[in-house]
């Protein structure tokens, strides 16, 4: 598998819905696997022990067949020559057939057709004996041959012995007022555990209750590099295997995670200066919230002007280009700086020393050359660039970003950056990836595996891993890693006094999970935990796919599943329809709302005749007016047919546009790091001899669509200087060469660096290839700075209007309106009413007149801000009151506000 080939084009609510087709619902009573010949086979476990005394298994059951679970510490059971069972430790525990209580059913819905069991009364005193090793389930014949056998799924098990107790543990290293620590991991299926400290070992207790193994020292242990020794059952590796593993609740490692540290995160030798009393930017609802998403490699590495290029540091370095850019965001009305993944990081070396560079003279190669991909791709594996979805320990700082990996100093460096985006007056959000780990089973990256086999991930019905998010998934439904999640977090709140958290993959944990997180930082408090937790953002994405789609497990974290909640989700809805097509278009070229369609058609077939052009366009119009009420689902307008429908009545793509309950519900966005840049997706789509200015004032206008949208609103750094990453539509793992950020514009943009990776851009090369050669997309200062100071006037006015911050859906459907909507509305053109202001999105190529009656002798004015701004061609945006008409150029959006 390639380091980190993310699912994340998963992100579209066209591929969810095709995963909930291809999954189809929850086999019935009696489905096929269920009749499915038996079979004894070791290597999977396809019985669910899911509490202490019920088991549900597929199995076929014969006449007289009889049923046990058969368990040996050393892990020696196999199936004889004789067809009987050997290798048991004793005759086990007895099984026979019972029905599952509603209870149970609720609680595992994918298993409630199975056949289940209830142990015998008898043999429960021997629960926790078989728990600790070799666990398989049996059926056999009157003579004793075994007809089935499988492997057994422990977590509901664990959950219903352990957790009650397990989960008010303290985990990881915790230490008293003498400053004497205690380490503790939770293992209650290993046969032993020991603490190798130091180059010593030191044996640990277990606890009979929650299977939390402990052990104390003194101070003498402070800063000393730590593993613990696991002798367990491994399923995987079909064997009682001695695993040394770091600490899943490390909170500090030594250079690539070699070792966990022993280290007490309130040393004030790791606190910066001012940090105790840290000022940080007055919050914000989390309506009103806007937000740059932000890798911390990406931000500097480019800069000359960064004297920390690539380092957690460059955001301190307050004289820098990138700082001063950030800075000008934040004035203008940006609150908060979300940072892609920055804890412990798998894939990347963290010594300078053992990364790898392109040995290429990149910048000497043409704009539409194969080479640069290719270059940079030899070296992908073992440079210092990733994404970061690919986690191995949650709750330390990635080290590669710090000046010196070895040791906590990476702490405090991650402090000092938390206090320079405060001091800018930027809130900090952590994009957190808790639905997957990098790897599972035996792997040396496997931390959580290899401590409780079988029980951290999600297990298919076969036993195996299931891996839908990219990776080896989590189950964050199990007790125990919902409780990491939920420590983690509370972690990052307290010891960083971050400002927010961004949950990737949202959807594939439960509703429940993320309001478990949500009420843990609302319990935070000034006095008690040094951060208010209720200002603490939380967003994350809703997509609904895999083996949890549609419920199938437990209640999703899901766009519509979320809503009520005050925890945003991602909205694709708008962002579709305003770019064009979606993440997965055999041709790319399909045009949206801001890119084109009907008003500047491309040549491309794929955008189909006039008609379906303009009747497509009309519904995207529709579309775009939900996500500007914030996607409310009982908001209610006319469409462009003249019906009156409500927000959910629109559809997308065979699901509903609105499905948000109250304004913060949904996150509006046109552009991310997933995907084609705004820029790459309007070169595309754009018809190939648009201006560089054209193409400027369409990504303004595209970035207008989400700004005012009510509520809280994302956007990509650097897309308001035109960003481009030569079209690389997921660059998780492209280098520096196409992720870095030029903050000065005679660097240019990034675009014609070559053809986009042929690792997920291949099929794209017939389009990209021309579109690199082209002038027309190759933009200069002149247009970059344009397009930043359009944006920057946009923001100012989002962050003055009350209108686009409205608290309530009743607020919104009072004060919001589309006048001009119905079937004689025009095509490219959206007129809104918000309170006392009026938007007028034109994406035509030409100026337009909208008129409405109700318009007439009313004393518009374009917004002062726009009127004395940066943009000279809004400023040709008028309002005749005697006719109750805008006039507004082309590709503009105008604000205008009323006397």
């Amino acid at each position: 598998m390639p380091r980190h080939a993310r699912a994340r084009a998963l992100c579209a609510g066209v591929v969810a819905l095709a995963s909930l087709v291809l999954l189809g619902p929850a086999p019935p009573a009696g489905a096929d696997d269920t009749r499915a010949p038996a079979r004894a086979d070791l290597s999977e476990a396809r019985a669910h022990w899911i509490d202490t005394t019920t088991v549900v298994w597929p199995v076929a059951a014969g006449p007289g067949a009889a049923h046990r679970l058969v368990h040996d510490g050393a892990g020696r059971i196999r199936v004889g020559d004789d067809g009987r069972i050997a290798g048991a430790a004793d005759r086990g525990l007895r099984l026979s057939p019972t029905r599952l209580t509603d209870a149970q059913r609720a609680a595992h819905p994918h298993l409630a057709a199975h056949p289940a069991f209830a142990v015998h009364p008898r043999d429960v005193h021997r629960v926790e004996t078989a728990l600790r090793g070799q666990v398989v389930a049996v059926q056999e014949a009157r003579d004793g041959t075994v007809t089935a056998a499988t492997g057994v799924q422990l977590p509901g098990v664990l959950d219903d012995r352990y957790a009650e107790a397990a989960t008010d543990a303290e985990l990881g290293p915790v230490f008293d007022r003498r400053g004497r620590p205690t380490l503790s991991v939770w293992a209650p299926t290993a046969r032993r555990v020991a603490l190798e400290l130091g180059g010593r070992t030191v044996p640990m207790r277990r606890d009979h209750d929650s299977g939390v193994w402990s052990a104390t020292g003194d101070r003498s242990w402070y800063g000393q590099p730590y593993r613990y020794r696991v002798t367990v059952w491994a399923p995987q590796a079909g064997e009682v295997v001695t695993n040394r593993v770091t600490d899943p609740y490390a909170t500090a490692l030594t250079t690539d995670s070699e070792r966990s540290l022993v280290i007490d995160l309130d040393d004030p030798a790791l606190a910066p200066a001012g940090w105790r009393d840290l000022d940080k930017p007055d919050p914000v609802p989390a309506a009103r919230a806007t937000i740059q998403e932000l890798h911390v490699r990406d931000f500097s590495v480019a800069d000359p002007t960064a004297r920390h290029p690539g380092r957690y540091l460059a955001f301190t370095d307050t004289a820098s280009d990138g700082m001063r850019h950030l800075r000008a965001l934040a004035d203008a009305g940006t609150t908060h700086v979300h940072l892609l993944p920055t804890f412990d990081i798998a894939t990347i070396p963290e010594r300078p020393g053992d990364q790898a560079a392109p040995d290429c003279d990149l910048a000497s190669l043409p704009a539409d050359s194969a080479a640069q991909q290719e270059c940079v791709g030899r070296v992908r594996g073992q440079d210092a660039y990733n994404w970061g979805y690919d986690p191995l320990h949650y709750t330390v700082p990635e080290g590669s970003y710090a000046t010196d990996p070895e040791g906590p100093a990476r702490t405090l460096e991650y402090r000092r950056m938390v206090r320079g985006l405060n001091g800018a007056g930027l809130g900090v959000v952590l994009d957190v990836v808790y639905n997957h780990t990098t790897a599972a089973g035996q792997h040396e990256h496997a931390v959580l595996d290899r401590i409780v086999p079988g029980y951290y991930h999600r297990l298919l019905d076969d036993g195996s891993v299931a891996t839908s998010t990219c990776c080896a998934n989590t189950a964050p439904e199990h007790a125990m890693m919902g409780k990491l999640v939920v420590d983690s977090v509370v972690t990052w709140a307290t010891q960083y006094k971050v400002d927010g958290f961004r949950f990737d993959l949202m959807g594939h944990h439960p509703r429940q999970n993320i309001l478990d997180v949500r009420a843990a930082l609302d319990a935070l408090t000034l006095r008690e935990d040094g951060v208010d937790g209720r200002n603490i953002l939380l967003y994350g994405e809703g997509w609904d796919f895999g083996e949890v789609a549609g419920d199938a497990r437990f209640t999703q974290a899901t766009q519509a599943n979320m809503a009520g909640t005050g925890i945003a989700t991602f909205s694709d809805r708008a962002r579709d329809a305003v770019r064009g097509g979606g993440p997965f278009d055999a041709d790319p070229r399909v045009q949206g709302f801001a890119s084109g369609l009907y008003t500047d058609p491309n040549d491309s077939p794929a955008n189909g005749t006039e008609a379906e052009q303009r009747r497509r366009l009309l519904h995207h119009q529709d579309q775009i007016k939900v996500g500007l009420t914030g996607n409310l689902a009982d908001y209610t307008f006319t469409d462009s047919t003249g019906r009156t429908v409500r927000g959910a009545e629109v559809d997308y793509n065979g699901a509903p546009a609105g499905y948000a309950e109250r304004p913060g519900d949904a996150l509006a966005y046109v552009d991310a790091h997933d995907n084609e840049t705004l820029f790459d997706a309007l070169t595309y789509k754009l018809p190939t001899g648009t201006a560089p200015g054209e193409r400027a004032r369409a990504q303004v206008l595209a970035q207008a669509t989400a700004l005012f949208s009510q509520g809280p609103v994302l956007g990509q750094a650097g897309t308001d200087l035109l960003r481009s990453k030569s079209l690389d539509r997921n660059s998780y793992d492209s280098g520096d060469w196409y992720n870095a950020i030029h903050w000065d514009c005679r660097a240019g943009n990034g675009f014609g660096r070559g053809l986009p990776p042929a690792w997920d851009n291949e099929h794209y090369w017939p389009w990209a290839g021309p579109a690199l050669a082209l002038p027309g997309p190759r933009v200069g200062c002149a247009e970059t700075d344009a397009a930043g100071a359009a944006y920057r006037d946009l923001l100012a006015i989002r962050a003055a209007e009350e209108a686009f911050a409205l608290p309530t859906a009743e607020a919104v459907q009072r004060q919001v309106a589309f006048p001009l909507s119905g079937p004689d509305e025009t095509p490219g053109v959206i007129v809104m009413t918000a309170g006392d202001l009026a938007v007028v999105f034109n994406a035509t190529p030409g100026t337009v007149r909208q008129r409405a009656p109700e318009f007439a002798d009313r004393d518009y004015a374009l917004h002062p801000v726009q009127a004395a701004g940066a943009d000279p061609t809004v400023k040709a945006a008028a309002f005749d009151p005697a006719d109750g008409a805008f006039e507004v150029p082309g590709r503009t959006v105008a604000v205008f506000t009323r006397g």
